[in-house]
C-alpha cells in the first residue's frame, strides 16, 4: 500500500486544526456578540448557562441539534440540502491562505503561503455568495427568493469597490503575496492604513456588505422578509448559515488586518516572532469589536440607498483613490 506524501498530511493536520480553531472563535464570537449588545442596550446578556455564560455557545448547539430538521415539500431537495455546507466551505476556503504569524526560523504560520494570495481571496470571496443564493432559491418561497436576490445584487455592487480598494495596496508593496504585503509594512515601519486611509475605511463598509451585517443585513430584514433567505431552515442547516456569517465576519477582519494593519507586526516581534500570533489576534478582535458595535449603532439602510451607496458614493471614491495613488506611485517610481 502507497502511503501519501507527506505535504498531503502536513495541509490535512493544519486545516483541521485551523477548523477547529476557527469554529471555536465563531462559538465565543456569537456569545461576545450576544454580551455586547447587552452591554449597549444596558442588559446583562447571557448568564445562565455556566459561569458568567461561558457555556452558552453549547447550550445553543444542543437546541439546534434537538430541533427537528424540516424540509418545504415544493423544495429542491439536493440544492436545499447543500446550500449551507456550501456557506461554509467558502468561508473556510479564504483561511487556507492567511499567515497568522511567523515562527522563528521566519515561515509563516498558515496552511499555504502562494505568491497569489490576494488573488485567491478575491475568487473565494466572489462565489462566497452561492450558498446564500442557492439556499434561497431552492426553497421555493417568496421571502427566501426575496433575501436570496438582495443577497446576489448587493455582493456585486459592493465586491468592485472592496476590489478597487484592495489595488492600491499591491501597489504600494509591489506584490499579491499577503505575507510580502505584511513584511512590505514592517520594513517601512508604516502601516497602510495610514496614507490608504480612504481604501482602509472602503473596505470596511464594503465588508459589513459582503457579510450581511448591519446596516447592510438587507437580505434577512425581519421586519421585512422574516427571516430572508434561510426562512425555511430550522435545526443544523439553520446553524450552518449563522456559522457562515460569522467565519466570515472573522475572515474579512483578517484580511483588513493583513492588508492595513501590518498583520503580525508589532513592538518585540523581531525577537519574539511567535508574539506575531498575539499582535494579530488583537488587531482581529479589535476590529470584531468594531463591527458588533456599528451593529448596536447604525439603523438598516433603505435597500434603494444601499444600492445608491455602493454605486453613486463607494466605486466613485475607490476609482478616483485608484488614480491617485497611480499617479503619486508613477511620480515617485520615476524619480
Amino acid at each position: 500500500m502507497n502511503h501519501l506524501p507527506d505535504w498531503v498530511l502536513i495541509v490535512a493536520i493544519k486545516s483541521g486544526v485551523l477548523i477547529f480553531v476557527v469554529v471555536t472563535c465563531f462559538a465565543y464570537l456569537m456569545l461576545l456578540e450576544r454580551k455586547m449588545l447587552g452591554w449597549f442596550q444596558m442588559r446583562v446578556g447571557p448568564t445562565w448557562c455556566g459561569p458568567w455564560g461561558l457555556m452558552q455557545p453549547a447550550a445553543d448547539a444542543v437546541k439546534l441539534v434537538l430541533k427537528e430538521d424540516l424540509t418545504p415539500g415544493q423544495a429542491d431537495w439536493f440544492v436545499y440540502k447543500v446550500a449551507p455546507a456550501l456557506a461554509v466551505l467558502t468561508a473556510l476556503l479564504a483561511y487556507a491562505v492567511i499567515p497568522f504569524g511567523w515562527l522563528p526560523d521566519g515561515r509563516p504560520i498558515a496552511i499555504a503561503s502562494p505568491n497569489v494570495g490576494i488573488l485567491y481571496l478575491l475568487a473565494v470571496a466572489s462565489v462566497g455568495v452561492y450558498g446564500i443564493a442557492l439556499g434561497g432559491w431552492s426553497s421555493q418561497s417568496k421571502w427566501p427568493l426575496l433575501g436570496a436576490v438582495r443577497s446576489t445584487a448587493q455582493m456585486i455592487s459592493y465586491e468592485l469597490a472592496m476590489g478597487l480598494s484592495i489595488v492600491p495596496v499591491v501597489m504600494l508593496a509591489g506584490t499579491t503575496d499577503l505575507g510580502g504585503i505584511v513584511a512590505a509594512q514592517s520594513a517601512h515601519h508604516l502601516w497602510y492604513a495610514i496614507p490608504l486611509f480612504i481604501p482602509y475605511f472602503i473596505y470596511g463598509i464594503t465588508a459589513l456588505a459582503e457579510t450581511n451585517r448591519a446596516p447592510f443585513d438587507l437580505p434577512e430584514a425581519e421586519t421585512e422578509l422574516v427571516a430572508g433567505f434561510h426562512t425555511e431552515y430550522s435545526s443544523l442547516r439553520f446553524g450552518t448559515f449563522f456559522v457562515a456569517e460569522y467565519v466570515n465576519m472573522i475572515t474579512v477582519c483578517a484580511i483588513r488586518t493583513l492588508l492595513f494593519l501590518g498583520g503580525g507586526d508589532g513592538p518585540f516581534v523581531r525577537q519574539f516572532p511567535l508574539l506575531s500570533v498575539v499582535w494579530f489576534l488583537a488587531k482581529v478582535g479589535i476590529l470584531l469589536f468594531m463591527m458588533i458595535w456599528w451593529r448596536a449603532t447604525l439603523p438598516r439602510l433603505r435597500y434603494d440607498r444601499l444600492m445608491a451607496f455602493g454605486w453613486k458614493v463607494l466605486l466613485p471614491t475607490a476609482v478616483g483613490n485608484l488614480l491617485i495613488v497611480a499617479g503619486v506611485v508613477s511620480a515617485l517610481g520615476t524619480r
